[in-house]
């Protein structure tokens, strides 16, 4: 069995670790940037989508994807173990130890999948009911669960092909892809929504489609025989000197993210005190605020990998050196966005607003807060670059957790800051 790089792995390696750092963490960081920002407008796009389709099936659709949050932190948690282990042994140059890491974390995804179809399809109204889902969300979405569930799957997969190609600095090729499964699950939503009426359950069906064409090329790419980063049965390994590292750096991150998502649905809860009008707005707040945050994400995958490559060829300093460059450009980002977003607040209030001018001085009023975050959140999604590629999974935790803890206050104080009279609340819906 063959672990060999192909000429253009090789070259990315020896440009990763002998290149000057701050056009190596641009060559990675910056298609990544783009595909977050790209991705989070096109979020924005899809849910104001989903909105004609009705209020109580989009409100269902709202409350279900917090529990698929939950379930997904899973495989996005090994996406991160396998993507830090992975950059660790190509910096070092064990190209055989690369190859089954790849391989054993492919055939992990397809037992974990296997076992949440098994155990949730069959029982799904069960399951909802477990986790106090209101029972006219059951009726009208234990489908759209089912659905979402073969596509999660999918993803798990795809997540992990996407932290392998980042590791392999293949960024280009993420954002070419992921862009295409955007247009794709756009284009489908569009047409199942305004072309034929369909309900929920065909929003669930574009997103199989598209996440199944990602699959498809991420299996193409995958077959490639004697490549270090291609898959192979031959390949996986239950030996603990593979499993071990990278479920260590995972289980840290999957706690984290379910504990982020079953946060969201308390704090969402608890913030109805405020009136349909705040949680809208705040809602739309997030979604503005993304713009920022996202590009800054995609810096900080980017140069996790940097960081864990050039460790593990044995140069600290140059990973250092990675994450200095990573922190100037997180910030330069939220600089520049957060001023731009603030000269143009008006003309991004009335694209939700419409004419409603009390919600949308509301939303200004709100969002003003979530700007002033914006440099804050650079240096925090470089530090996270720096722990992650170290493998201090367990320090991000305690991190985030705190994070978190501070994020509800301020979300709290934003809320109290904002509250106005709704005499005449707009009907909303937010997934």
């Amino acid at each position: 069995m063959q672990a060999d790089l192909s000429k253009k792995d090789e070259q990315f390696r020896e440009f990763s670790l002998n290149g000057p750092m701050w056009r190596v963490v641009l060559y990675v960081g910056f298609p990544l940037a783009l595909y977050e920002s790209l991705n989070q407008l096109f979020k924005i796009l899809d849910t104001m989508m989903a909105s004609h389709i009705g209020a109580s099936a989009v409100s269902a659709v709202a409350y279900l994807s917090q529990i698929n949050m939950m379930i997904s932190a899973v495989g996005t948690g090994l996406a991160v173990g396998a993507s830090i282990k992975v950059s660790q042994a190509y910096g070092a140059g064990d190209f055989m130890l690369v190859k089954k890491r790849v391989s054993t974390m492919f055939a992990m995804c397809g037992a974990l999948g296997i076992a949440i179809l098994l155990v949730l399809v069959p029982f799904t109204p069960e399951f909802l009911r477990l986790m106090n889902t209101p029972e006219e969300f059951i009726a009208d979405g234990s489908t759209y669960f089912r659905l979402e569930l073969f596509g999660m799957v999918i993803t798990f997969f795809n997540n992990v092909y996407i932290a392998i190609e980042r590791a392999r600095g293949n960024s280009k090729r993420i954002l070419i892809l992921n862009t295409a499964v955007i247009v794709v699950k756009l284009g489908l939503t569009a047409w199942f929504v305004y072309g034929l009426g369909g309900g929920i359950n065909m929003i669930s069906c574009a997103t199989i489609i598209s996440q199944s064409l990602l699959l498809l090329a991420a299996c193409i790419n995958m077959n490639q025989k004697g490549n270090a980063f291609g898959f192979s049965l031959r390949a996986i390994s239950i030996k603990k000197e593979v499993i071990c590292p990278m479920l260590t750096l995972s289980f840290p991150v999957i706690v984290e993210r379910i504990a982020f998502a079953v946060g969201k649905v308390i704090v969402n809860s608890m913030s109805t005190v405020y009136g349909s009008w705040t949680v809208g707005a705040l809602g739309i707040s997030n979604n503005i605020g993304g713009i920022t945050t996202n590009p800054q994400n995609g810096f900080q995958e980017g140069g996790s990998s940097i960081i864990s490559q050039n460790l593990g060829a044995g140069r600290p300093k140059r990973a250092l050196l990675a994450f200095r460059w990573v922190l100037y450009i997180d910030m330069l980002i939220g600089l520049v966005i957060m001023t731009a977003s603030l000269l143009c607040l008006n003309q991004l209030a009335g694209l939700f607003a419409g004419d409603n001018a009390e919600f949308a001085g509301m939303i200004k009023q709100i969002y003003r807060f979530e700007a002033v975050g914006a440099i804050p959140l650079g240096v925090n999604a470089a530090v996270m670059a720096l722990l992650y590629g170290f493998g201090k999974t367990r320090v991000t935790l305690v991190m985030n957790f705190c994070g978190s803890f501070c994020s509800a206050c301020r979300y709290f104080g934003r809320c109290s800051s904002s509250r106005i009279s709704e005499t005449s609340a707009p009907a909303l819906s937010w997934r």
